[in-house]
């Protein structure tokens, strides 16, 4: 008797993209539902700003917006740098994550709002390069 090897289908670009979407806009949401549960007070101020509480939904569209902003320059960079779209995108999507922490760092809020709000970075970042490239073949 032989054994055959059994093999899943990789999932389409399309649907692992998606997934990836998907994935960075959850992943900060249930950070920020934790946090929140937690009792975090998630009031932060600006120099020369009103305070303003971040939402559920704040963190819902800012991640979907940096989600879909991601796939698109992917895209582009496949279009039309095909070769280094990947290594690229990659760097890109990490200097991005750093520079967002500057606003993190630069409001008045509580460590614990700092923090979790950090994490949330961290987490978009972490879900886009792991789903939004194709894997390495």
């Amino acid at each position: 008797m032989s054994a055959a090897a059994v093999t899943t289908p990789a999932p389409s670009p399309l649907r692992r993209r998606a997934l990836g979407v998907a994935a960075a806009v959850v992943a900060p949401l249930a950070i920020w539902a934790i946090g929140a549960l937690a009792g975090v007070d998630y009031t932060v101020e600006s120099p020369g700003q009103p305070a303003t509480v971040i939402g559920a939904g704040a963190i819902v569209m800012i991640a979907l917006v940096v989600a879909l902003l991601g796939w698109a320059a992917l895209a582009l960079l496949e279009r039309f740098a095909p070769r280094v779209a990947r290594p690229v995108w990659i760097s890109l999507a990490i200097v991005v994550t750093v520079l967002s922490f500057v606003p993190v760092l630069s409001v008045e809020a509580t460590g614990g709002a700092k923090l979790a709000l950090g994490a949330t970075h961290v987490a978009v970042a972490v879900a886009l390069i792991a789903l939004l490239p194709r894997p390495r073949r």
